[in-house]
């Protein structure tokens, strides 16, 4: 093992333990890091600035802005701990300029017409089931489906539910989301409160076996890529033109809140946003609530001007 790579293990081992990074931070940091050590291969210094600016060059022209943005904070945050540790006596980020234009793009949501035609081809395979396990797996669905779009979570929080997350007396779901931040919502709609409860009738062996609160046939965890595949599923079954995402559900659940007046605050919390800037995207999604205010209540619609008859 080369001395780089060397830094990267003691590097991870560092994040694991005393930072405690989730397993998907982890994993990005690794993938990030050896993709680095791998282009220094070629070179004695490997933590020179003018390597480090050539191989960030590489990665503007390789890959999409919010992925370069991505790899250059592991690496800014590896060379931090370099340099912290004095390993390095300069850091080289320094004197680089790392700052870039990156296109704001604005988060894709689902019509509420879509969602409605969705949720009630759920329900209608459900009523056409004809064999006890297409019914299950119909049941199971539901649940999932109701509660990404009730609560907004992220598919990775949902398919990391244990059962004990899930208050049914209560109504309330506790949801760890990233950074190990916890959030306690609440479940209001008594369709997915039944859809809750049903579920958890319907497979509660299931889920004692597993530890997880949703199941796949096995009595393994759900995985995040058998909820996309079930998105999918539906949405061919629904006719819907649109391609739609799990990430799609928590973009219309924020969106379609701020189209009935909710407060912005109060669905950065429900979302989990750290910071109340990554919530103020969905003000520009938000084309109901604009519509109801130009049409209705612009200025221009109070004034009474003489016209040219």
């Amino acid at each position: 093992m080369n001395k780089i790579n060397e830094h990267i293990e003691i590097y991870l081992e560092y994040c694991k333990y005393r930072k405690r990074l989730d397993y998907k931070t982890l994993k990005a940091y690794r993938i990030d890091l050896k993709q680095y050590a791998c282009y220094t291969n070629a070179f004695e210094d490997f933590f020179s600035k003018n390597i480090l600016d050539s191989y960030l060059t590489i990665l503007h022209k390789q890959y999409k802005p919010k992925t370069v943005k991505r790899k250059i904070a592991s690496l800014k945050a590896f060379f931090h701990y370099l340099s912290y540790q004095e390993i390095l006596s300069e850091n080289p980020f320094d004197k680089l300029d790392i700052r870039f234009r990156e296109a704001k793009l604005l988060p894709k949501t689902i019509p509420f017409h879509s969602l409605q035609t969705f949720l009630s081809t759920l329900y209608t395979q459900k009523k056409l089931a004809q064999t006890d396990y297409q019914r299950r797996c119909c049941i199971r669905d539901i649940a999932v489906i109701e509660l990404l779009f009730a609560t907004g979570m992220r598919i990775c929080e949902l398919c990391s539910l244990r059962p004990q997350n899930i208050d049914l007396e209560n109504n309330t779901v506790r949801i760890y989301g990233k950074g190990s931040k916890e959030r306690i919502l609440q479940v209001g709609n008594p369709d997915v409160l039944s859809a809750l409860k049903l579920y958890y009738e319907t497979f509660q062996d299931d889920i004692e076996i597993c530890g997880y609160f949703f199941v796949n046939r096995l009595c393994h965890k759900l995985s995040d890529q058998s909820v996309r595949f079930m998105i999918n599923h539906y949405a061919r079954l629904a006719n819907l033109d649109q391609h739609i995402t799990a990430h799609m559900f928590r973009h219309s659940f924020a969106t379609l809140l701020l189209e009935q007046d909710v407060d912005i605050r109060y669905i950065q919390q429900m979302l989990g946003h750290s910071s109340i800037s990554t919530t103020e995207i969905y003000t520009h999604v938000s084309n109901g609530k604009q519509k109801d205010i130009l049409f209705h209540r612009h200025p221009r619609n109070f004034m009474v001007v003489g016209r040219d008859e």
